[in-house]
């Protein structure tokens, strides 16, 4: 077999093809889009594997990374945000842990504040609400991407319930400021609402529970009021 030019010069070789890469302009992003979205909606967001959406979508699995990255990310593509909630987490917790409280809050209050990031994620907030396989689809992504992500930054036994804790401040706070458009939430500048916020979160974060008297089981009188 003849591999050279008609002159006995080596024919010149292309650039090696990247791992997944595609040979050719093809359907097969879209094609990956569509089937993440129906077995996310059907089956959730933990249960759902990247080779599970390649077999479904009918390519490479390693086409998923080449156009998406990870999971995450295919996530946000399906859901259509420029930034999703454990891309923010991921990059707060980088840094220094005693401005960990502020660094999340400015992360995620920069991020819904701006017109074009936050749209999708308040779109997405309010579909949770209304239909229960996008309630269960972000309730699965939060307890996997943001509060597993958190818990494993701050370690030890009750790191999981600080983690849910810190989760549950932001979710309140987004909710107030971005879907009632509560004052005087909705128009406190950035920088007062993180120095505001940031106290409770430290202690979510930080602080040990000490014993309180509802730590007790409570005593009934006869007619079922408490003691």
């Amino acid at each position: 077999m003849n591999n050279g030019r008609a002159d006995g010069s080596p024919r010149p070789r292309g650039r090696p093809r990247g791992r997944g890469r595609p040979r050719d302009v093809t359907h097969a992003r879209e094609q990956i889009l569509q089937a993440a979205r129906r077995l996310f909606l059907a089956s959730g967001y933990t249960r759902v594997t990247m080779r599970a959406i390649a077999a479904e979508a009918g390519v490479d699995p390693a086409l998923i990374s080449y156009y998406f990255g990870s999971k995450r990310g295919l996530f946000g593509a399906v859901m259509q945000l420029i930034v999703s909630p454990p891309d923010i987490i991921r990059a707060a917790v980088r840094g220094d842990p005693g401005l960990l409280p502020e660094r999340i809050l400015a992360y995620v209050i920069a991020t819904w504040d701006d017109p074009e990031r936050g749209a999708p994620l308040l779109a997405l907030y309010r579909r949770a609400g209304q239909e229960a396989d996008a309630s269960r689809l972000l309730r699965e992504l939060i307890e996997r991407e943001v509060v597993t992500v958190i818990a494993e930054y701050l370690g030890g036994a009750d790191a999981e319930g600080r983690a849910g804790v810190v989760a549950s401040q932001i979710a309140g706070l987004v909710f107030m400021r971005h879907v009632l458009r509560a004052e005087p939430l909705a128009s406190m500048p950035a920088g007062e609402l993180v120095a505001r916020a940031a106290p409770a979160l430290r202690t979510a974060l930080y602080a040990r529970p000490a014993p309180g008297p509802l730590s007790h089981p409570v005593r009934r009188q006869p007619d079922g009021a408490p003691d």
